[in-house]
């Protein structure tokens, strides 16, 4: 059994929840299960525990204690998510780089973060060469195998012997995930999720996301970042978690089939591909019982066609960075859009031990039906904003997380998001949400996916344009997608500029970015049709 540490701090039995203890106690129960499979790679949990104790051990030789920071940059491995546990063994905290980001954004989280050690994938060699030039605070670069730089930790680990796995000095409170989000709207910020966060993450999803009893939880988003989230659940079910190195529709469904997944995690845009662009019945998805979905808004009528072609398998996840991503979850049964067609735009009802409320300017609750921003109480809410006290003021406020959504709570408890708070448009001087007209226009046949945003207008203030992309082979035109929005919306709401791309431009997390798309020329609109522009820059095939 583990004991609460001798300085008093409260461990995973008593008057706190700490991460640390709960990994521990994973990997002691199931060690000749499989817990990772990468291709041809498998890994138990055995397996798993000795490489994270000889982590662990290199980290500490590093100087990593409590309080240390590290870094990953790194496609997905066993190790990345076994340096993040051995951090969180060790009383550190953890940061993961985005894939995709510039090396400019990583030197500035790493100062930011005061990253001390910063473990990469030889994938990634060179950028962690300059960042480790550039960045101030970063004095050591491990590699995830050999390369010109930095040491190879696999070098540094077999000068180890694996030890007993026991929960470090860190207390409830203490950060473990210091996370930053996308920064769409300027430098991004750092959520500091402390390790009772993370425990009530896994409490949270194994109660809310219906994961099956014996989970084989496939993962393609990075696990630096949201595909981590099931992870941990899934190994403390004894299941096993398949990695892929990235997204491609045929192999995620191929892998469906050969490795028997029974659960994953995808965002909207994955779920458009593997609709786009992998044909009905070309894969064995009989294994597949939860397909978790969330990150992003999903247009009602492709997740009509997703449950279509994939069965009544879908969950939906909502929450923030700022609260671990656990808010709430619309689940299976729910996804009924014959019976409840209503519920395809809820983002379903609060997560056990999560408490919602919808309130006003004033901070008082709003009667069911009426719009106003989603608040949040809950142990998986963040300490706040790393180095930033005024936001962190600004955003918890009297004992509740304020997310900055826009949604509306029906007689029933389901949540409905009307949009983020900062994406109202106001035209004429009327507000206006364009997640409603996205809705009404996602319905049209022939469009793959939509954004609307507000762009500066003389004459309204703020012009209602909505970017469109066409399934393959399809034709849009504008004046008949604007007549759509008319008879479901109203004049006021009708987008004054359909414009047509290849793609939308999307954030590293998946997110469609739309800061991007408000700063696009918009060429004018032919009477008869929607305009056709390029790619925009950073956009998502």
């Amino acid at each position: 059994m583990v004991t609460s540490p001798a300085d008093g701090r409260s461990d995973l039995y008593t008057g706190g929840a700490v991460y640390s203890a709960a990994i521990v106690e994973a990997f002691q129960r199931f060690p000749e299960r499989e817990a990772f499979v990468l291709g041809d790679r498998r890994m138990t949990f055995a397996e798993g525990a000795a490489s994270m104790s000889r982590i662990q051990q290199v980290l500490a030789e590093l100087g990593i204690g409590h309080g240390g920071a590290v870094g990953a940059l790194s496609v997905n491995l066993p190790e990345v998510w076994l340096t993040q546990a051995a951090t969180y063994l060790l009383g550190g905290r953890y940061t993961g780089l985005h894939p995709l980001g510039s090396v400019d954004d990583h030197v500035w989280i790493c100062d930011d973060a005061e990253i001390e050690v910063l473990v990469v994938h030889p994938h990634f060699a060179a950028a962690g060469r300059q960042i480790l030039e550039r960045a101030s605070t970063v004095r050591h670069l491990l590699v995830f195998g050999e390369s010109e730089v930095g040491e190879d930790l696999s070098a540094a680990m077999s000068r180890h012997e694996p030890r007993p796995l026991e929960p470090g000095p860190a207390g409830p409170e203490d950060i473990a995930w210091l996370q930053y989000t996308g920064g769409t709207t300027g430098r991004p910020k750092g959520v500091m999720l402390p390790q009772r966060a993370m425990v009530e993450l896994a409490r949270a999803g194994l109660s809310a996301w219906q994961l099956p009893t014996h989970p084989r939880y496939l993962v393609a988003p990075p696990i630096t970042h949201a595909g981590v989230m099931p992870l941990f659940p899934t190994l403390a079910r004894g299941g096993t978690v398949v990695l892929l190195q990235g997204f491609e529709p045929a192999s995620f469904l191929r892998t469906i089939e050969q490795e028997r997944v029974n659960v994953t995690l995808v965002v909207p845009t994955m779920i458009y591909a593997l609709l786009d662009h992998t044909a009905p019945g070309e894969h064995d998805l009989s294994s597949l019982e939860v397909m978790l979905y969330g990150a992003a808004p999903i247009a009602p009528g492709r997740l009509s066609e997703a449950l279509e072609r994939f069965g009544r398998k879908l969950v939906q996840l909502y929450g923030q960075t700022e609260c671990a991503g656990i808010t709430t979850s619309l689940l299976r049964e729910e996804h009924d859009p014959v019976d409840r067609p209503e519920l395809l735009t809820s983002c379903g009802r609060p997560a056990l031990g999560t408490k919602v409320a919808v309130l006003d300017e004033s901070d008082r609750e709003v009667p069911p039906g009426t719009p106003g921003e989603i608040c949040v109480r809950s142990q998986a809410v963040m300490s706040g904003y790393w180095k930033l006290p005024d936001l962190t003021a600004e955003t918890l406020r009297d004992g509740w997380l304020h997310t900055g959504d826009i949604g509306i709570r029906d007689e029933e408890g389901f949540l409905h998001i009307v949009d983020r708070k900062k994406d109202m448009i106001i035209t004429g001087g009327f507000n206006v949400f364009p997640k409603e007209i996205e809705n009404v226009l996602s319905g049209h046949l022939d469009v793959a996916s939509v954004a609307v945003v507000g762009r500066p207008d003389p004459k309204w203030g703020e012009a209602v344009t909505a970017y469109v992309v066409p399934r393959p082979g399809a034709e849009l035109d504008g004046e008949e997608l604007k007549d759509l929005v008319k008879r479901a919306k109203g004049a006021h709401q009708t987008p004054k500029d359909v414009v047509v791309l290849d793609a939308l431009p999307m954030t590293l997390v998946g997110k469609i970015d739309k800061k991007k798309l408000r700063a696009l020329d918009v060429p004018q609109v032919a009477p008869t049709g929607g305009t056709a522009a390029p790619r925009p820059p950073g956009s998502s095939p």
